[in-house]
């Protein structure tokens, strides 16, 4: 178990909102979302391990992020919360509230499934991003137009590039720990339940119908898990529905927390 780093975006003495981020993601990449979201919940953020600016470990599954998720709401948090995950996040959401139900009272899941996935995009991102010459690079500029010909998506570029901070001696490192990442990229794409994993509690599904993660085929398999579960398609949005549709996702979680 490791000490995650968190940050606090507001709503002291509302009922906390615990948000986990997707992968190769931070709590950055939630405090707009996240602050709209403090007007009705006290919103918690975490980096989790091997991101952001939370410890590095050779470990990268579910089992361990689960773990740290528990320490964490141990240390942090007293009463049951309302866990929010998105894409690697969601898979941890899950397996947390499956496994841990008396910490959880309301669990949303955004953009992502219980089923194994094969992110073919992820891996040509990774060969990208290791195959970066950091003591030849000037700027996090330089390093979008270099992973160009790998990742031809001009936001997913930028978005890698977020990894990328200044070393003790002035030069650029990856933030997050990129070897193990790379390493762990095939237990990250598998399910994280087992078959009799269950959450009976109420349970939000958000997916962007933009995105390919969660399709009607995966209705089945998310309620045999989560029998309570509604999903909500934010038609607008890809696999960043938080960000993608800002408004309507905070409009869609603020109903199912507060019952409008």
């Amino acid at each position: 178990m490791l000490t995650l780093f968190h940050r606090d975006l507001g709503g002291q003495g509302l009922s906390p909102l615990i948000i986990l981020h997707g992968l190769l993601g931070s709590s950055r990449n939630w405090q707009t979302t996240g602050r709209d979201l403090a007007l009705t919940h006290h919103v918690l953020t975490l980096d989790a391990r091997n991101h952001g600016e939370s410890a590095h470990a050779d470990g990268m599954g579910y089992a361990e992020m689960t773990a740290d998720l528990l320490g964490w709401l141990d240390a942090n948090v007293s009463g049951p919360v309302t866990l929010l995950g998105h894409s690697m996040g969601g898979k941890t959401a899950m397996r947390f509230a499956c496994r841990h139900p008396e910490k959880v009272a309301r669990l949303i899941v955004v953009d992502i499934a219980p089923k194994t996935y094969r992110w073919a995009q992820h891996r040509a991102e990774f060969a990208a991003m290791n195959e970066l010459d950091l003591a030849t690079l000037k700027s996090r500029g330089e390093a979008e137009q270099r992973m160009e010909a790998t990742v031809p998506n001009w936001a997913m570029r930028k978005f890698l590039a977020t990894n990328l901070s200044r070393s003790a001696e002035g030069g650029w490192r990856w933030q997050v720990n990129l070897p193990v990442l790379t390493a762990a990229l095939s237990e990250l794409e598998a399910n994280p339940l087992d078959a009799d994993d269950n959450f009976t509690g109420p349970t939000l599904f958000i997916a962007g119908g933009k995105s390919d993660y969660v399709g009607p085929n995966d209705h089945a398999g998310i309620r045999r898990h989560f029998p309570q579960a509604t999903i909500d398609v934010l038609a607008g949005a890809g696999h960043n529905p938080h960000m993608d549709s800002r408004e309507e996702f905070v409009r869609t979680v603020n109903s199912a927390c507060l019952g409008n």
